[in-house]
């Protein structure tokens, strides 16, 4: 998820001709970009949100005023490199940028700010990561590999970069726990991992709410935090009951005492059905060692639905009410995209969320 999400406050920016410093009523961003060649402007985001384009003079210097009423992350886009920076009401920044060596940027006026710059270090990693498997899977692809193996492969090694930035982040956040910086570095951590520290997520809403009372950015993301935590890790899963292809009544509550991979799934969903195999041979290991599978199918088609679970040799229990997206069980655990799972233990616990490919295999080999 974007952290561009939680910052939806509408503002100007104001460009004037000259200024010596910020007053109440606005911020100043003044800066410098050495080795610009022919830049001619560079562009700023409220989150995931346009602001606005600044100039760049020929000497590389570039000049910004606006009004921010609160501390606001924003992000300054520079060709292909990114900047995050905190600005209010009241402060002048000054940032000096070298295109040559962009990491090393410095930022005065913001105290904030430049703590944030071992996070976009972190973050910059982390989008470099990404683009470097994207380019892996295709080069593997043209080089005639299995799809399904180098999938599987690149998820597994995501998943442990992923877990290990995730760390990182969330040390940044616990050093500067008690200013702003540490609350954005939460937002990176929500937007790279929301559920691998979900627990750790909802708690820190909860103190940021508290911390921050006047902030209308962290009161937004304490809320949202707040409404999801019914459903977060290490709450107890919402019971329900919905019928079997055979009429039966099943509620969740019945599979007590096992393992249970809740798993929202269709027919027509194709992810869905490239995941089946994979659930079908953890399911094959593992149900005798007290691990089962509750299918709820967001199908309309009754025989679309059979005819699925019949091809794909899903052997579990399955209910559906047959109402697509109108699916009581999935509103009530909140399912916009499918596939979606939940895993819970034997007391009724949510212990893990969206567990596929090669993570649910490692999950089921730890725990039993």
């Amino acid at each position: 998820m974007k952290t561009g999400l939680f910052f939806t406050k509408i503002f100007a920016l104001i460009f004037i001709n000259a200024c010596n410093a910020a007053n109440s009523d606005n911020f100043i961003l003044t800066g410098h970009i050495a080795n610009a060649d022919e830049l001619n402007s560079i562009i700023l985001y409220e989150g995931s949100t346009f602001v606005d384009s600044i100039a760049v003079d020929k000497d590389g210097n570039f000049y910004l005023e606006g009004t921010a009423s609160e501390p606001t992350l924003y992000e300054l886009a520079v060709e292909q490199q990114t900047f995050m920076l905190v600005m209010e009401n009241g402060e002048k920044l000054e940032l000096n940028i070298d295109l040559t060596t962009p990491e090393q940027y410095t930022v005065k006026g913001s105290e904030t700010s430049a703590k944030l710059k071992e996070l976009t270090g972190m973050r910059d990693k982390f989008q470099a990561h990404q683009m470097n498997l994207q380019s892996e899977f295709e080069q593997r692809l043209d080089n005639g590999e299995d799809r399904g193996v180098v999938q599987n492969e690149l998820i597994a090694k995501n998943d442990q970069y992923t877990a290990e930035l995730s760390e990182q982040v969330l040390q940044f956040s616990r050093d500067n726990e008690d200013n702003l910086a540490g609350f954005f570095g939460m937002l990176v951590l929500y937007s790279v991992d929301p559920t691998g520290h979900e627990e750790t997520l909802v708690g820190y809403a909860e103190k940021a709410r508290g911390l921050f009372p006047n902030n209308e950015t962290v009161q937004s993301f304490a809320a949202h935090m707040e409404e999801i935590k019914p459903l977060s890790i290490g709450q107890t899963a919402p019971d329900f009951s919905s019928i079997t292809p055979e009429g039966k009544e099943v509620k969740l509550s019945d599979l007590r005492g096992q393992y249970v991979l809740l798993d929202f799934w269709a027919a027509w969903c194709t992810p869905c059905r490239h995941e089946n195999p994979n659930i079908v041979s953890q399911y094959h290991d593992f149900k005798d060692r007290g691990f089962t599978v509750l299918g709820v199918s967001l199908d309309r088609d009754r025989d679309a639905w059979l005819q699925a679970i019949e091809d794909d040799k899903l052997t579990w229990t399955h209910v559906s009410e047959l109402k697509m997206w109108d699916s009581e069980a999935g509103r009530l655990y909140n399912i916009t995209a499918i596939p979606a799972s939940f895993m819970i233990d034997p007391d009724g616990k949510i212990i893990g969320k969206n567990l596929r490919g090669p993570a649910l295999k490692q999950f089921l080999e730890k725990t039993l």
